[in-house]
């Protein structure tokens, strides 16, 4: 039992290993190169960003890149639901894999517990909401929340609300672009992010009081 374990354990790890290496290796500017080819034709484009949430989590790329992509083509009317509907979709990857890595020893096991006494403290609604308003790296809150044996229904809604502010910035940049590029992306990301930034302002409050009401 204990050495299934750690085979288990050592295959996550060589998961992990093999997604940061991807992510190295092909930048979001490759995905933002495909939707450039597709952004005249939105059934063509559709398939391409359900093939880039699906694949997305191999390569660690920014759930917002996508969203900013998204609200490119499909402006902020259409892009907002697709870009809220693919993060929650491509953030449950992840999660379900660190569901299946975990085990109760060992590196992932610690973190496991980490996590647990976390949502135990908060609720784990309460803490999905409140760990997707931080401006932290989308796929780790969701490995940790798999690791943390948070239910897949509390995931999924406090991953659809926490990420809405986010989304909203996302395809609202996205939308006001005129061309499609990470230099373009960079220039208006203080917009962003001074956005980004003002909105969690607005959300801190209510989110802290949901976080610490017992």
């Amino acid at each position: 039992m204990e050495f299934a374990g750690n085979r288990r354990q050592a295959a996550g790890i060589g998961v992990v290993a093999m997604v940061v290496v991807a992510g190295v290796l092909l930048s979001p500017e490759f995905v933002l190169k495909q939707v450039r080819h597709v952004t005249h034709n939105p059934l063509l484009a559709s398939g391409l960003f359900l093939a880039v949430y699906l694949v997305r989590p191999l390569f660690a790329w920014p759930t917002t890149v996508v969203a900013v992509a998204v609200g490119y083509v499909y402006g902020p009317v259409v892009g907002f639901p697709v870009a809220l509907g693919g993060t929650v979709m491509s953030a449950y990857l992840p999660f379900a894999a660190a569901r299946y890595f975990r085990i109760d020893s060992g590196l992932f096991g610690r973190l496991g517990d980490s996590g647990e006494r976390f949502f135990d403290a908060t609720g784990d609604l309460r803490g999905m909401v409140a760990s997707r308003l931080m401006p932290a790296p989308s796929d780790a809150v969701s490995a940790a929340a798999g690791l943390s044996n948070v239910p897949v229904r509390s995931f999924l809604l406090g991953t659809a609300i926490g990420e809405v502010p986010w989304m909203v910035v996302a395809v609202l940049a996205g939308s006001s672009l005129d061309t499609l590029s990470v230099d373009e992306i960079g220039e208006n990301w203080l917009v962003v992010a001074v956005v980004g930034i003002g909105g969690l302002f607005l959300l801190a409050g209510p989110a802290y009081r949901y976080v610490t009401d017992d």
